[in-house]
């Protein structure tokens, strides 16, 4: 089904580039093929987790003149948080499938190039 839709597209951009009835319709003004390098971008961080009870815990600190006996609660909630952080993110990348580094992806198309071939 997918395969259909994909030779009718190819179709049609064929037939609107055409200059069977006349002017082409579409004008192409780059070569409509793909090119064999990524934009290289940074990836995006993920958000922070746990500002809120590391917060508390310098709060505490501050009051108490950084002993750590009596901030106990706040480092405990801290840590706690932490390991909850660590495994929800070991869990959640082994379960979803990312994007692929820009360097990773220009080696790939490096050693697969495209066809320089205009439809």
């Amino acid at each position: 089904m997918a395969a259909k839709r994909g030779i009718a597209f190819q179709e049609k951009v064929s037939r609107l580039l055409s200059k069977q009835s006349g002017k082409p319709v579409l004008k192409a003004n780059r070569s409509l093929s793909l090119r064999d390098t990524v934009a290289d971008r940074k990836q995006r961080k993920g958000e922070a987790t746990c500002v809120t009870e590391m917060s508390a815990l310098m709060v505490c600190w501050k009051q108490q003149n950084f002993a750590e006996e009596p901030c106990s609660y706040e480092m405990k909630s801290f840590f706690t948080c932490v390991e909850e952080a660590k495994a929800m993110k070991n869990k959640t990348e082994s379960t979803k499938a990312e994007r692929l580094p820009p360097k990773v992806a220009k080696t790939l198309l490096k050693r697969y190039p495209n066809l320089h071939t205009e439809i």
